[in-house]
């Protein structure tokens, strides 16, 4: 049997292996007489909706940044709010939380306009000190001195009046009045008078004892005494009223006397700072002083030590606690939380240990957050911190939603220790900034209530822009900023036109460049530390390629040790000859940031059965589910191909030979068909060209990624066991545009050592791989004779005719029922 050959197919030339950045097109010699560049590049998408989400001033415009590491999102952020901030005109107060006389455990908020609180405490403190000096003056100078004598003398009268009254009485029946100490307190007792001397009724028995009295004359006095008692309590009663009344005169009497200086003296404040809840506070100061004069008057300590060890400050109720004070703020401020735990984003409540294992709190303890602290302006923060720190998301969903901030301690919040301080709300007009990816944007957009009533604002970084002539220029402008900033050395437009170079690898397509400024700046500091290394006073291309290729060997230990085990024999790879059923694929490793790709052997077994293709990952649990996607495509294929006009009377199995780890993708779809076109056909594929492409049930093939490392990592492995010009690899067409490959890759191809087949169709990519023609459908429905397809076909005939041959399954589950039954009555 002659097969027909494949026709020539064309390769890839080499001014498609790469896109060079020319230096001619930039108009200087080096960076020296550059302009740094003062915006972002690349971003113009984000730049509106930031713009947007930050001059809009309703409710719920916060913004969610989201983008991929690398991109500029807090520098863009930063900058914008930089340029905006100047421009906002929102106004700034200060907050203080002061002492609620009628509900101490519910703190009143002030708040002032920028500068004033400051004012405010120093006023407020200036008029306590100035009462507690007054208002002993005032109670020791006339007229209060007179008419607190006066009240003296009257109280004297009535009180001398009232207990004469009752001595009289008392001593015509031989008794007297006394006092007896209990404890700290004094009261008073009737006394028997015997021979001129007073005794207690409790000595009686004592005189009779002695035989000073008869039990009779005892028995006459203590009926006497107990008399007495009734009305001895009656006019204890009467003078404990009197002496009340007398206090209360005293007290009314004081506060007539200082009601006018502590009116005089708050009244200043309250022309001073017309606010309402100012005036409320005020008032609430002046009656509390006028109810604690004692405090003033110097009679009780400012600060006194309780039983408890406790330190209390009578005068720190009067106390002003600013928690927060914009009296040095001119601009709008801007808050970049980098630690956004709890305490942190909303303030806290200190508590305080009293010694005996208790805690205690109050209003003096309050401390603001950074959400406060950015009230009127703009707090950024990490999404993902954001998420991972206790209580943070749902504390900070509640404030923006309602616009309130509720200043509590963490264990309050999960009650931990609960506190019956509750502070005053505050309200707040903090515009949140986000900085996330697009994962986490997606999973709080479809699974986290109100988050888009809160976030109504994306602003999406790009990860690449398109190559223009201008964005060439501020690449070179953007290498310039970070040459001032860091003080590295400065750039030929050689060293400047290869870093280009490796931005549109990174990029992964040579129309574009990347936005991840952070790969590119790390490169730039490596290129300027290898030319202070080699002694140079300037960094040149070469240094720029010195920089990437030590950045690739000090992450590339996985790669050669891969590499060597492939030289050794360890890992099976022919980059030679020609096998049944077996393929090289190219595969991509990630370690990090860092990629490479290698290949790996692909292999293809096929039995009689009922058309199933095996995916041997999934049944080991190594397959995701892209690739197990890719594997129903390849099932789809074949039934798309040779299904309509004959069964498909085959089993077959798919294995990644020695792959022990996890594998996912579809870029191996085209590899595993070509794999199983050869195993049916019984055709050869040639073991030195590679493949690599996605095919969809039509047999189109597919881009792919990381095409660049693909390549070079199959070219490594042929150079290293030896390049005979028959090495190359298979891509797909779409995926010409993405490459940026090495120079050495390049200069293989140049010499024939090396080639590269781009290809649209499977029919393309199996006549490269076997030489053979892949075989139209003739006009009957069947494939060409002695082409791949049209021996898959025959073969797939034949195979369908074997299987009629082969004993059903009817019959095989027939015979073993028979021998189940057997095997029972032998156990009977």
């Amino acid at each position: 049997m002659s097969l027909k050959k494949a026709p020539k197919h064309s390769e890839l030339k080499v001014e498609d292996l790469k896109w060079t950045c020319d230096p001619q097109v930039f108009d200087f010699e080096s960076t020296e007489k550059l302009e740094p560049i003062e915006g972002i590049v690349g971003q113009e998408r984000a730049i509106k909706a930031l713009r947007v989400g930050v001059e809009l001033k309703s409710p719920g415009y916060n913004i969610f940044v989201a983008g991929l590491s690398g991109t500029g999102k807090l520098t863009t952020i930063k900058k914008m709010l930089e340029s905006i901030v100047p421009n906002n005109s929102a106004e700034l107060y200060d907050y203080a939380y002061v002492n609620n006389f009628k509900d101490e455990d519910r703190p009143l908020l002030l708040q002032f306009p920028a500068g004033m609180a400051r004012k405010f405490k120093r006023d407020l403190n200036r008029a306590i000190r100035f009462l507690q000096e007054r208002i002993p003056q005032v109670l020791s100078n006339e007229p209060f001195v007179s008419r607190k004598k006066q009240l003296l003398s009257e109280y004297t009268k009535k009180q001398r009046a009232i207990m004469l009254g009752f001595e009289d009485k008392l001593r015509k029946d031989n008794f007297t009045l006394g006092e007896v100490k209990m404890g700290e307190m004094v009261r008073p007792e009737i006394l028997a008078v015997i021979d001129n001397q007073p005794f207690f009724v409790t000595q009686l028995q004592d005189l009779v004892n002695e035989q000073k009295l008869t039990q009779d004359q005892a028995q006459e006095i203590f009926n006497k005494y107990t008399s007495y008692q009734e009305e001895l309590q009656q006019v204890f009663k009467d003078s404990l009223k009197l002496t009340q009344d007398f206090q209360e005169k005293i007290i009314q009497l004081e506060t007539e006397a200082v009601r006018v200086i502590v009116n005089v003296t708050i009244d200043d404040l309250r022309k001073k700072y017309k606010f309402k809840k100012v005036k409320y506070y005020l008032d609430q100061v002046a009656e509390n002083i006028i109810l604690n004069l004692d405090v003033f008057k110097g009679q009780k300590p400012i600060r006194e030590e309780t039983e408890s060890g406790i330190i209390v400050d009578y005068l720190k109720e009067y106390e002003v606690n600013i928690i927060l004070d914009n009296s040095h703020t001119k601009e709008t401020p801007v808050i970049i939380e980098t630690s956004p735990t709890y305490t942190n984003l909303f303030g806290t409540i200190e508590r305080i240990s009293d010694g005996h294992g208790g805690w205690y709190a109050d209003f003096t303890r309050i401390k603001a957050g950074s959400l406060l602290r950015a009230n009127g302006g703009f707090l950024v923060i990490n999404a993902l911190d954001a998420f991972s720190e206790p209580g943070v998301w749902k504390s900070l969903k509640r404030v923006l939603l309602y616009g309130k901030l509720e200043i509590q301690d963490l264990a309050n919040l999960y009650q931990f220790a609960p506190s019956i301080l509750k502070p005053e709300p505050i309200q707040i007009e903090t515009k949140v900034i986000l900085i996330g990816n697009n994962y986490i944007y997606s999973i709080l957009s479809a699974y986290e209530d109100d988050f888009n009533k809160i976030f109504k604002i994306k602003a999406d970084f790009d990860y690449e822009m398109t190559k223009t002539d201008k964005a060439l220029n501020e690449y070179a402008r953007v290498i310039k900023k970070l040459i001032e900033t860091e003080k590295i050395l400065e750039f030929d437009k050689s060293a400047i036109a290869k870093v280009i170079e490796y931005g549109a690898r990174y990029a992964g397509e040579k129309n574009k460049l990347t936005t991840r400024f952070a790969y590119i700046a790390d490169l730039v500091r490596e290129a300027s530390f290898w030319a202070r290394d080699n002694g140079d006073k300037m960094v040149t291309d070469y240094h720029v390629v010195q920089a990437y290729e030590a950045s690739k060997e000090r992450h590339g230990l996985y790669e050669s040790k891969l590499s060597q085990m492939i030289h050794d024999g360890t890992l099976l790879i022919d980059t030679e000859g020609e096998r049944v059923g077996t393929v090289n694929a190219l595969v991509v490793y990630h370690s990090g940031s860092y990629s490479f790709g290698k290949p790996s052997r692909i292999t293809a077994s096929v039995s009689l059965g009922s058309g199933n293709i095996i995916n041997v990952e999934r049944e080991a649990g190594l397959s995701g589910s892209t690739h197990n996607k890719g594997v129903l495509i390849i099932s789809g294929y074949f039934r798309e191909k040779f299904g309509k006009h004959i069964p498909l009377s085959f089993t077959a199995s798919l294995a990644f030979e020695q792959g022990y780890g996890f594998i996912d993708g579809d870029s191996a779809s085209i590899t595993e068909i070509c794999a199983l076109l050869s195993a049916i056909s019984g055709i050869p594929i040639k073991q030195s060209i590679a493949i690599t492409g996605s095919v969809n049930q039509k047999g189109e093939i597919q881009p792919i990624g990381g095409v660049n490392e693909k390549i070079e990592g199959f070219f490594d492995v042929c150079k290293r066991k030896g390049l005979n010009g028959n090495h190359g690899v298979i891509i797909p067409l779409q995926n010409v545009k993405d490459l940026m490959l090495k120079d050495e890759v390049i200069n293989a191809v140049k010499e024939g050592k090396f080639h590269i087949y781009p290809v649209s169709e499977v029919s393309e990519a199996i006549e490269i791989l076997t030489g053979i023609k892949a075989g139209k459908v003739l006009a009957n429905g069947r494939h060409e004779a002695n082409t791949v397809f049209g021996l898959v076909e025959k073969e797939l005939i034949a195979m369908k005719k074997r299987l009629k041959s082969t004993p059903t399954k009817k019959s095989d589950s027939n015979q073993e029922t028979s021998s189940t039954k057997s095997r029972r009555k032998k156990k009977r």
